[in-house]
């Protein structure tokens, strides 16, 4: 299988890991309530790369979770 096929069909392990990337940064976001942006990729940059913890932030914010400000502060919206 080549890499383009794995990005395009994920397997069921990959999946459940993208899930939990996701679920951990918002639940880092929903306890901290605001958090600058910065900071808390700095917390994860270990574990993703720029592109991916945008993407997820991206996704966060598309899920109407999470608001972020023009100073890039990430605050808690859900209820």
């Amino acid at each position: 299988m080549n890499m383009s096929e794995t990005k395009n069909n994920p397997t069921k392990q990959q999946l459940a890991a993208g899930l939990d990337v996701i679920r951990a940064v918002a639940e880092a976001i929903r306890e901290l309530r605001t958090v600058p942006s910065g900071n808390l990729y700095a917390h994860v940059m270990g574990r993703l790369s720029i592109q991916e913890y945008e993407k997820v932030i991206d996704f966060l914010k598309g899920a109407c979770l999470v608001r972020e400000s023009n100073d890039h502060l990430l605050t808690w919206v859900a209820a």
